[in-house]
């Protein structure tokens, strides 16, 4: 058992903090910005809760963070407030936002200043991943460091990776997202094209999804994209969030990305249509106006 925190009780935080307590059974201190959320986390799980960052983390083994993009993470770390204020020598900060690799590497930076360590570990696998400990967990930092973290990490995951050193596992993460781009604009693309064809949409998915066009996305979101349903699942705008992490790394290191700033502008498109907080398959709405 390990002394543990937990800041950020969104969609994702809420749950995996839970399975920290419930599953790893560790001693878990939640924050949220929202102290309601908070009170009523520790109602249904035990543990504690805490006013701030700094009072969650202080005396802490591993703490650990899934807020919303690089201001939050900064305002929970190194703000006067923040988690770093108060970790103890030799504690691990886990940080499972996804962010840019920029912040990553400046906070692993500002642990080694203050004798913790530090790793990024944005996770994928959305609210539904989170909610039954399945998520797949891409980490950045030091391999003994990867290693202490590993099993309490495992609480809320199925897939944990070492990527390579601090910011590999945000740069990692910008790859999936890449890859979940594209590939949601082409399902939604060949499920229309299926249904104007006059096609049986759950026909041709029994048949494609067992050859090379299969996926998770097809198995998983197929129906609904038929049915034209999005009121669930990973939000556009948080999409567009990590998209946009994925252009300015781009920009950076000089990798041409055109398919993934066309996709990001058909998002934008979908969030013209009010679908903010629509699940990233109602690319599939756009092609049906």
């Amino acid at each position: 058992m390990a002394s543990v925190a937990f800041l950020g009780l969104g969609v994702m935080g809420y749950p995996m903090a839970a399975h920290l307590k419930n599953k790893g059974g560790h001693d878990v201190t939640v924050y949220n910005r929202t102290t309601a959320k908070a009170e009523k986390w520790v109602a249904e799980h035990g543990g504690h809760f805490a006013p701030t960052p700094r009072a969650a983390a202080e005396g802490k083994d591993f703490v650990f963070a899934c807020v919303g993009n690089d201001d939050d993470l900064r305002s929970v770390t190194i703000g006067p407030d923040g988690a770093f204020q108060s970790m103890k020598a030799g504690a691990v900060f886990i940080d499972n936002t996804t962010a840019s690799a920029e912040v990553a590497r400046e906070l692993g930076e500002a642990a080694k200043e203050r004798g913790f360590s530090f790793l990024d570990a944005p996770v994928s696998g959305g609210q539904a991943g989170a909610e039954n400990g399945v998520l797949t967990v891409m980490v950045g930092g030091d391999q003994a460091v990867f290693d202490r973290a590993r099993p309490v990490i495992d609480a809320y995951a199925r897939m944990v990776g070492l990527m390579g050193p601090v910011g590999s596992g945000q740069l990692t993460k910008m790859i999936n997202q890449i890859c979940i781009a594209g590939l949601v604009q082409g399902l939604a693309e060949g499920i229309n094209f299926g249904k104007r064809a006059g096609l049986d949409i759950e026909k041709v998915v029994e048949v494609i999804s067992k050859g090379a066009a299969g996926s998770w996305q097809m198995e998983n979101r197929h129906k609904t994209m038929k049915d034209g349903k999005y009121d669930f699942g990973f939000a556009v705008d948080w999409m567009r969030k990590d998209l946009k992490i994925c252009l300015e790394e781009a920009d950076r290191n000089g990798a041409a990305l055109p398919v993934t700033a066309l996709v990001d502008q058909f998002y934008k498109d979908v969030q013209g249509m009010g679908g903010n907080r629509w699940d990233t398959s109602s690319l599939m709405a756009r092609l049906q106006k």
